[in-house]
C-alpha cells in the first residue's frame, strides 16, 4: 500500500474491530504525521529531530505510541456511547459479518421489547468492543546503512534495523510486525535482541512476527532462520506474486492455487519442523520451551475481490483470514490518499495499471500511468532534467559511477548513466532503448510519501508534491468511491461493488499476469542465454502444471454449471496462450 496510504489507517478503522497494517520506513512522513495527530488531539507537538541519537527509532516509537493512544480514546468513546442510529458505536456492529455471534446478539438487542434486557444486551455488547490490531510493515529490502560522521556505519541504525526497534520499544500490544520482501540477515539477526518478541506463554506474544511470502520453499527457509535464532513466526502471509499491489515478486511460474494446496499440505510438518529449531533454542539460551508448537496462522492476499472468493479460500484452503489491500484505496473512511489521485484510481482501467520497471530496487513494481509523479518525470525528460533530487536515499543502492551508493532514479545517477549511454558506439534504436530504461525508474520515496502531506497540508518536503500510487491490477473492476461500510458490505457478500461484470476469478486473473509476463521474457530473451531459456521453460512447464490444478479444481469443486464452463474455457485458452512458441 506504499507509504503514505496506510500511515494513519489504524485511527480511521481500528475503532471498528478491523486490523490494518501500517509502513514504518520513512521516517520524515511519521514525523509530519506526528505534527498533525498532535494537532488533532490537542497536545503539545515536540519535534525529534535529526540532532537527537536514534532518532529514526525515537520517531516511530513515539508516533506508535500515539496512535495507539488515540485509538484507545476512540475506543473509550465507544464503549459510553449510546446505540443511535448513524452513530459509530451502531456502525461497529452493523459492519460485522452476519455470522457472528456479537452481530447476532446485536440483532437480538435491536428486536428486545423489553427494557430491561435491552439494556442488558447493549452493556454486554459494549464490553465486547475491541480495536483490530495496529500492524507494522518493514520492507525487508529497504534497508540503507547510515554512517557517523567520520562515514563509519552506525551500529545498528541502519533504516529497517532502526524502524524495528522503534516498533519494539513501542506500546503496541496484540500487534504485529510484518516483513516483505524477503530475508534480510542483518534485520533478523537484530530480531534476537529484542525481548519484546519473546512468547508470555504459549501462543501468547505482545508483538508477533509476521512474513509475507510467495511460496513454501521461502516460508520454510524464512522460518527456520528465525526459528535457530528463537523468533516464532505466528503466522505466514502468503502473497499473490503478480497479482497484488506494490513491488511484484514473481515466483518462477508457481499460482496461488498449487501454493495453497502446498501450504495445506505441509502446514503441521512446517510447523513440528520450526519447533523442533525453535525449542532447540530456547534450551540453549536456559528459556522454557514448549510441548505444544505455538500457532501458525496461514492468510492469504493479492487480487481477492468477491466474497464467495474468500470464502472458497477460507473454506477448501483453511486460511486464517483474506487480505484486501487495494479496494480500500477507494474508500477515504480507511486509507490516505489526495483527490486528484483518488479520482485517477476511480477511473482506472486494466491498461492504465502497468507491471514497470520503474522502481530503483530493480523489482518490479504496479504502477498506475497518469499520476502527478508520472506527468513530473516525464516533464524532466522533455526539459533535459530527467531523475528526482535524492532526499529521503532509502533506495541508495548503485555504485556503478560513485563510492557511495547513488539511487538510480536520482538526477546525479540519471545524468551519468545518459553520459556513458551517449558515449558507447551502438545501433541507434538500440541506444533508445537503454536511455528508455535509465529515464523509467522513478523517485519512490517521495512519491508515495506525498498524499499525506498533501491530503492534510502538512510539512514533509519543499516544492515536491507529486504523488505515485501502486493498485493492484484488481483496481481495474473496483470504480466506486465508497464508505467503509459499503466496503465491509461487499467483503462479507452483502452487496456488490465489482463494476465489470466480465471481471475473471482471481486465480484466472493471476495466471494471466504470469502469461503476459512470460509473453514479455520470451520477447526479451537473448537468443545465445541458454540458461535463460531453460529458465523460461521450467517457467511454462510449471503454469501449465498450475492449469492442469485447476482444471481439476473446477471440476470438482465448481457446482454453478456456467461458472464452471466459463473457467475451464479461460484455462484452455490461457494453456494455448503458453504453448505458442514455446
Amino acid at each position: 500500500m506504499g507509504l503514505a496510504f496506510t500511515i494513519d489507517t489504524p485511527i480511521k478503522v481500528a475503532r471498528f474491530g478491523i486490523n490494518s497494517v501500517l509502513s514504518i520506513v520513512e521516517d520524515r512522513l511519521i514525523e509530519s504525521m506526528r505534527q498533525y495527530y498532535y494537532q488533532q488531539i490537542n497536545e503539545p507537538y515536540v519535534p525529534i529531530t535529526p540532532k537527537e541519537e536514534d532518532y529514526r527509532a525515537k520517531r516511530v516509537t513515539d508516533y506508535l505510541n500515539l496512535v495507539n493512544r488515540t485509538v484507545q480514546m476512540q475506543v473509550d468513546k465507544l464503549k459510553s456511547a449510546a446505540f443511535e442510529a448513524g452513530s459509530d458505536l451502531v456502525k461497529y456492529f452493523e459492519m460485522l459479518p452476519d455470522d457472528s455471534s456479537l452481530k447476532q446478539l446485536y440483532r437480538k438487542m435491536q428486536e428486545a421489547v423489553d427494557a430491561y434486557e435491552r439494556d442488558q444486551l447493549a452493556a454486554y455488547l459494549k464490553l465486547q468492543i475491541e480495536p483490530g490490531s495496529i500492524d507494522v510493515n518493514i520492507m525487508t529490502k529497504v534497508d540503507k546503512a547510515n554512517l557517523d560522521k567520520a562515514g563509519s556505519p552506525l551500529p545498528d541504525s541502519s533504516d529497517a534495523v532502526a524502524s524495528l526497534r522503534g516498533y519494539a520499544k513501542s506500546d503496541l500490544t496484540n500487534s504485529s510486525l510484518i516483513f516483505s520482501a524477503g530475508l534480510n540477515p542483518r534485520l533478523y539477526n537484530y530480531l534476537e535482541k529484542c525481548p519484546e518478541f519473546e512468547a508470555k506463554g504459549w501462543g501468547v506474544f505482545d508483538k508477533k512476527v509476521v512474513i509475507k511470502v510467495s511460496d513454501y520453499r521461502s516460508a520454510l527457509i524464512q522460518g527456520k532462520y528465525l526459528a535457530k535464532k528463537g523468533i516464532w513466526v505466528s503466522e505466514f502471509r502468503i502473497e499473490s506474486g503478480l497479482n497484488c499491489g506494490g513491488h511484484a515478486f514473481a515466483t518462477d511460474g508457481y499460482l496461488m492455487g498449487p501454493i495453497l494446496e502446498e501450504f495445506k499440505a505441509k502446514k503441521d510438518e512446517l510447523t513440528e519442523t520450526l519447533a523442533g529449531l525453535y525449542n532447540q533454542t530456547l534450551l540453549a539460551k536456559n528459556k522454557p520451551v514448549y510441548d505444544q508448537p505455538h500457532p501458525i496462522a496461514l492468510t492469504v492476499q493479492g487480487g481477492i475481490g468477491t466474497h464467495e472468493e474468500a470464502a472458497f479460500l477460507h473454506r477448501h484452503y483453511g486460511v486464517v483470514s483474506t487480505g484486501w489491500g487495494t479496494p480500500f484505496l477507494l474508500v477515504p473512511e480507511a486509507t490516505t490518499v489526495d483527490d486528484h489521485t483518488l479520482e485517477k484510481l476511480r477511473n482506472a482501467d486494466s491498461s492504465q495499471v502497468v507491471l514497470s520497471k520503474a522502481s530503483p530496487l530493480g523489482v518490479r513494481f504496479y504502477y498506475l500511468k497518469g499520476t502527478t509523479s508520472d506527468g513530473e518525470r516525464q516533464t524532466r525528460i522533455r526539459h533535459h532534467k530527467p531523475g528526482s533530487p535524492c532526499t529521503e536515499k532509502h533506495l541508495v543502492t548503485n555504485t556503478e559511477f560513485t563510492k557511495e551508493p547513488i539511487c538510480t532514479a536520482s538526477q546525479q545517477y540519471q545524468k551519468l548513466k545518459i553520459e556513458q549511454i551517449n558515449a558507447l558506439d551502438m545501433p541507434e534504436d538500440e541506444r533508445q532503448k537503454q536511455l528508455a530504461a535509465v529515464y523509467e525508474k522513478e523517485c519512490l520515496c517521495i512519491g508515495l510519501s506525498n498524499a499525506a502531506p498533501n491530503l492534510y497540508n502538512v510539512p514533509f518536503l519543499n516544492k515536491l508534491n507529486a504523488v505515485t500510487i501502486c493498485p493492484s491490477p484488481n483496481i481495474a473492476y473496483f470504480s466506486k468511491v465508497v464508505s467503509l461500510k459499503e466496503m465491509t458490505d461487499h467483503i462479507y457478500g452483502r452487496t456488490n461493488l465489482i463494476t465489470d461484470p466480465n471481471r475473471p476469478h482471481v486465480f484466472i486473473n493471476e495466471l494471466w499476469q504470469y502469461v503476459r509476463y512470460l509473453a514479455e521474457q520470451r520477447a526479451e530473451l537473448d537468443p545465445n542465454d541458454a540458461k535463460r531459456a531453460n529458465y523460461l521453460r521450467e517457467f511454462s512447464e510449471n503454469l501449465l502444471s498450475g492449469i492442469q490444478y485447476y482444471e481439476n479444481l473446477v471440476t470438482t469443486h465448481w457446482t454453478d454449471a456456467a461458472e464452471k464452463a466459463t473457467m475451464l474455457a479461460e484455462l484452455s485458452e490461457a494453456e494455448k496462450a503458453i504453448q505458442t512458441n514455446n
